[in-house]
């Protein structure tokens, strides 16, 4: 299925009119960068790498495509043509999936004729803008966890296609699994998944449907304690299955007491081993306020999907610098009122002091060597059209998970608490 019309209309009329101008094929170089991180976060993700470089190996105009263009007049002949030939011949260069960013990293450089670069504008932003809040948010989530295991199970409080995404950029992001079977399908992100309310209630007793879900699971499922009164379902719940019941699910009340009384009981009636997981409205905070708790896992919805309160990473794609006409560089950037742009060609590097990251260095107009005080962020994605297949599908995202875990070691001790705070390092340019 294509992607091509996954867009905004003024990338198509900027081609036919560049077209007319005779620039559409002037050498350009766009970066997509955030101005800022959400209010009082200190650092973020990136994330969706690998989904954008597959909808990009597949952002071609088929007949359909180019018919329905024609007939709402959108572009004229010429540009129809030239989208009719469209395959993205450039080169991106990015932070790899999984890299933290702060404010002006250029986390993804396209380079390319202004055309092939331009009309990916739109594409570029909806997948990185959506995946890296999410993975920015699942982050904090798993270090508000401590080590102990987080699913993604927001499918129900995002669009059907954005559930997908969503439970991919979490598992980037540190989260075990996924109550959604696509991403399963799609990326390998472990599923999970066992009975809601309405499986109890559909049966005459809570024994009933206990009974029935540990015949078809087997006594190592999880049973929903909280449809009725949890002290007694939790002592059903050890009567059908035994003491080898794999957990029980808590998903309301007030989870520091409930999960306490909880855990004694279960103590009590010999389920030693027997898990407690909670699914209750949670995010990042309420994770936390669970530390001290015996809680064992931790089930996580809407706040995962919505990027816990900033849905978009915010991030910008923006024009930094053109071949001129004598074949050299030029720098370009705006000097919009509060949405000024920093011109050139950028190489960014992770400043690093024992191991620990103490800031983000971006040179401007030169290329640092690699050493054990800087680390490069960009690596190459595309190369003359041809797409590194290492960052996709299953295989990638996994790549993504790791690299995560690894550049979050690198922050200093600040950068992971939850109060508010300015970015964990500076953003410095230099200029050669």
């Amino acid at each position: 299925m294509t992607s091509a019309l996954l867009t905004d209309r003024y990338e198509l009329t900027m081609i036919d009119a560049a077209i007319g101008s005779g620039q559409s094929d002037r050498e350009c170089v766009f970066e997509v960068f955030a101005r800022s991180l959400p209010a009082g976060r200190r650092y973020g993700i990136v994330a969706g790498t690998g989904r954008l470089l597959e909808l990009i190996r597949d952002f071609r105009f088929g007949d359909d495509e180019l018919a329905w263009l024609r007939e709402n007049k959108i572009v004229g002949s010429t540009a129809l043509d030239w989208l009719a030939d469209y395959r993205f011949t450039g080169s991106i260069s990015g932070y790899r999936e999984g890299e933290v960013y702060f404010p002006g990293s250029p986390m993804l450089v396209v380079q390319g004729g202004f055309a092939e670069t331009v009309v990916l504008e739109t594409l570029v932003l909806s997948v990185l803008n959506y995946d890296s809040a999410v993975a920015s948010a699942a982050s904090r989530m798993v270090t508000a966890a401590q080590g102990r295991p987080l699913a993604e199970m927001g499918s129900r409080r995002a669009s059907e296609r954005a559930a997908v995404a969503a439970a991919r950029a979490a598992f980037v992001a540190g989260f075990g699994a996924t109550s959604n079977l696509e991403a399963g399908r799609s990326w390998g992100v472990p599923t999970m998944g066992t009975a809601a309310h309405a499986f109890t209630l559909l049966h005459s007793t809570e024994e009933a449907a206990f009974a029935a879900q540990v015949a078809a699971l087997g006594p190592g499922t999880t049973l929903l304690v909280d449809t009725f009164d949890v002290t007694k379902a939790v002592e059903l719940a050890i009567k059908v299955a035994g003491t080898e019941l794999g957990a029980v699910r808590i998903d309301s009340g007030d989870l520091p007491s409930q999960v306490a009384a909880v855990r004694a009981q279960l103590d009590s009636l010999g389920a030693t081993k027997t898990k407690i997981t909670v699914t209750n409205d949670l995010d990042e905070y309420a994770i936390a306020a669970l530390a001290a708790a015996p809680v064992d896992s931790f089930g996580v919805g809407t706040s995962v999907v919505t990027g816990s309160g900033h849905p978009a990473a915010g991030l910008v794609y923006k024009l930094v610098a053109k071949r001129d006409d004598a074949g050299g560089w030029t720098s370009v950037a705006k000097k919009s009122v509060a949405k000024a742009t920093i011109g050139g060609r950028k190489s960014p590097v992770r400043t690093l002091a024992d191991g620990v990251a103490v800031a983000e260095t971006i040179y401007i107009g030169s290329t640092p060597e690699a050493s054990v005080t800087a680390r490069p962020l960009l690596v190459p994605l595309v190369t003359r059209g041809a797409i590194d297949e290492s960052y996709l599908g299953a295989a990638g995202t996994i790549l993504a998970r790791s690299h995560r875990a690894e550049a979050v070691a690198e922050l200093p001790e600040d950068a992971l608490r939850l109060s508010k705070g300015e970015p964990a390092i500076p953003t410095n340019y230099v200029r050669s």
